[in-house]
């Protein structure tokens, strides 16, 4: 296992080492919306990141609380739901 991540390590070096090496110059025009749409995805990025660790963490809190025991609505009170009605000719 180790030795064929080391080709594909290797490998891959190779490839990028050839890209930069042998690459010419563009001289290409680069539209300044190039930048917004750059900022846009790596904050995209950043948000799902964010949210798939988030998702995690919740599930090992939960996991964990389970397995040790701790419960978190152990001493909180609940207020039962009452609803009244009261009809217009009652005051």
């Amino acid at each position: 296992m180790k030795k064929k991540f080391i080709s594909c390590l290797t490998i891959i070096l190779l490839v990028f080492s050839f890209a930069i090496f042998f690459s010419g110059n563009a001289l290409a025009y680069i539209d300044p919306s190039v930048m917004t749409y750059a900022i846009q995805a790596i904050a995209g990025v950043v948000i799902a990141i964010g949210a798939v660790v988030g998702i995690y963490f919740r599930k090992a809190k939960k996991k964990i609380s389970k397995k040790l025991g701790i419960d978190e609505n152990r001493n909180k009170e609940v207020e039962k739901d009452e609803i009244i009605v009261k009809n217009k000719n009652e005051k």
